[in-house]
């Protein structure tokens, strides 16, 4: 499956709970709070201040 910026992190870690690596590594962590299930990618990428593009990068070689 090929994760996108507009799918939310609580879609994504359901898809691949490998993912949540990848989460912890860019500093979300808190994976289970509201926001894990009503922001998309791109959104918690940029409250936390990284790149929704190399976030995703790092979550699609997860699940290669």
């Amino acid at each position: 499956m090929q994760f996108t910026k507009d799918m939310t992190v609580a879609q994504i870690l359901r898809a691949n709970p490998k993912t949540a690596e990848v989460f912890l590594r860019y500093g979300m962590h808190c994976l289970s709070c509201p926001g894990a299930t009503g922001e998309s990618v791109e959104q918690a990428a940029m409250v936390h201040g990284f790149d929704a593009d190399q976030i995703l990068d790092d979550l699609n070689k997860v699940s290669e």
